[in-house]
């Protein structure tokens, strides 16, 4: 009989032979769907390729490929879901490092768009990532199913607008000059960073045409990743090697921003993302082996060094 160390171990194992191949293949079709074109918009293509091919853990396609992997989803439709979702998600960065925002620098190891190319292409490149992303969702190529787009197509909508991402990152900005509590924090990433997690992980599920009644399990895991993942950032903000991050760190301390950490100290942060992840792992109890992988990225998120 297997031990728990065992299964960890083959979870690891699976989880970064996925990780290099979901990398792979994103980076493959934004190649794909992103040709630069002979005439002046050039300029505007390369900035999304800049941002968008070789770059970034790819977690959220992961988690829709390992979600479809649930119901036997076929792995080419969950890598269209995930390079849908990957875009909102590079969007969200191009505008969170524009100087009107987090103004920064660097990203993913290379120039922020802004700072390759200039202000105006960052927010086209942005505005275009974004339109696109729900583009390639209403394609028939992504599902047969026209309900099945749709329902993706809104709910990829609620999870980046005001009620997701984009209203979390307007508290994130109000943040700096408000003195939030640990609940109202919560909420903030739960709005900015874990409302697109938690999409990529029911994206799989709707593609597999599971009714929602039958996601709830997949809706709490994703609730909690969410908030580990937000809080190990928080922690990698005041312990992380920035070569490693291939981005700036400390700047929500410089900022004067409440944080898990800050709220919480860095010890019983570092706890109750341990919690966070063992509480996911426990929503997939109804799950056998299939679920091996979405185990692993619980994990993950957590022991990750950026």
């Amino acid at each position: 009989m297997a031990s728990a160390s065992d299964d960890i171990s083959s979870g690891t194992r699976l989880l970064l032979s996925t990780q290099a191949e979901v990398m792979a293949g994103i980076d493959a079709l934004f190649d794909q769907l992103l040709p630069v074109p002979k005439d002046p918009r050039a300029p505007l293509y390369e900035a999304m390729r800049h941002a968008a091919i070789a770059g970034g853990k790819r977690l959220r396609p992961l988690l829709v490929r390992a979600a479809g992997d649930l119901f036997h989803v076929d792995r080419g439709l969950s890598l269209r879901v995930g390079a849908a979702v990957e875009a909102m998600h590079v969007y969200s960065l191009i505008h969170d490092d524009l100087p009107c925002m987090d103004d920064d620098d660097l990203r993913r190891g290379k120039p922020t768009v802004h700072k390759a190319f200039d202000e105006a292409t960052a927010v086209l490149a942005g505005d275009s990532l974004h339109a696109l992303a729900f583009e390639w969702l209403c394609d028939p190529a992504t599902s047969s199913d026209p309900f099945v787009r749709g329902e993706l197509c809104c709910e990829l909508a609620r999870a980046a607008g005001p009620a997701g991402m984009a209203g979390g990152q307007m508290m994130d900005l109000a943040a700096e000059t408000a003195n939030f509590d640990l609940q109202t924090v919560t909420r903030l990433q739960q709005l900015k960073t874990g409302a697109l997690i938690a999409f990529s992980v029911e994206a799989g599920a709707v593609l597999a045409r599971i009714p929602p009644e039958g996601r709830s399990a997949l809706r709490a895991y994703a609730r909690d990743i969410g908030l580990a993942f937000q809080i190990a950032d928080d922690i990698m903000d005041v312990e992380g090697d920035e070569t490693l991050a291939g981005k700036a760190l400390h700047k929500d301390e410089a900022a004067g921003k409440g944080t898990f950490v800050t709220l919480m100290g860095i010890e019983r942060a570092r706890e109750q993302a341990t919690a966070l992840v063992e509480q996911a792992i426990g929503h997939l109890a109804s799950y056998g082996d299939e679920a091996t992988l979405l185990r692993a990225i619980a994990r993950y998120v957590v022991e990750r060094d950026r």
